[in-house]
């Protein structure tokens, strides 16, 4: 039997969308060490563009800004897969569609919209999942490392903090009638497809980078590192907690090299 001990278990991953999303990365490390693994993606066409790499893989469809699709695939996963170890949330999603634009001109309807998918859904699947899950199984979400003001990364912010939110009262409100434990992974600047669509990210990832003490960017495969650890039974005694998974970054502000390029003098003209 392997460190994690999870050889034989099932967990589900909600949010696949590509070769380089987190949801993929994770699902590779529990599988490598014994476990079944059931994807989510969002929709059929996503699904079918995933057709290669899955191969063959139990592979399902929910999208969660519809309740009757969350019951409708926990009710499956119960049925075909069930009982779960534990499942992934990671779903995220905001409307960039019109581009950058400062915070307090979000609509309303957009912030909804990314507060559902992103945050609440969680706490939808949860739920629906719940007589699917053991006893002692494990929920993570995927959230991110800082909450600093960041302008390109815009409302999401706020909404992933709402996330880590959901995660602590879950895990207090699921401690009434089971050992199920919610934790949140919350990563520094990842390389994915995803998120080459919010307005001006690569340059923060690129700045990421250098806050590293290691001057090396944060691994998809080093957050799925974590994540299998507190999907297994090695990690019983972390409950309710924002772990956070950044290489560094965030208390590395006053780095040599950065300071020293923050600080030079400007070129005068």
């Amino acid at each position: 039997m392997s460190f994690l001990s999870i050889e034989g278990k099932t967990f589900a991953i909600f949010g696949l969308s590509n070769r380089k999303s987190v949801a993929w990365a994770i699902g590779k490390t529990l599988e490598e060490a014994g476990a079944r693994v059931v994807y989510v993606a969002r929709n059929e066409e996503r699904l079918a563009s995933l057709a290669k790499i899955l191969d063959g893989r139990p592979a399902l469809c929910c999208d969660v800004e519809d309740i009757a699709q969350i019951k409708g695939v926990a009710d499956r996963i119960g049925k075909e897969f069930g009982p779960l170890a534990g499942f992934v949330h990671s779903i995220a999603f905001a409307n960039f569609s019109e581009g950058w634009q400062s915070f307090h001109k979000t609509g309303r309807e957009d912030f909804l919209q990314a507060m559902q998918i992103s945050a609440f859904s969680l706490v939808e699947l949860s739920n629906a999942l719940k007589p699917h899950l053991l006893p002692d199984a494990s929920v993570i979400a995927i959230g991110i490392s800082s909450y600093v003001a960041a302008p390109t990364y815009g409302y999401l912010s706020p909404v992933k903090q709402a996330l880590e939110g959901c995660v602590r009262f879950l895990a207090k409100s699921f401690a009434a009638d089971s050992c199920v434990r919610f934790n949140c992974v919350n990563a520094g600047p990842l390389k994915t497809k995803s998120s080459a669509g919010i307005p001006g990210y690569l340059d923060n990832y690129l700045y990421a980078e250098k806050l590293t003490p290691r001057k090396k960017a944060l691994q998809t495969e080093e957050v799925a590192n974590v994540s299998a650890f507190l999907l297994s039974p090695r990690s019983s005694g972390i409950n309710g907690q924002g772990i956070v998974v950044d290489a560094g970054m965030g208390w590395n502000f006053f780095d040599e090299e950065v300071v020293r390029l923050a600080m030079r003098p400007e070129p005068r003209g």
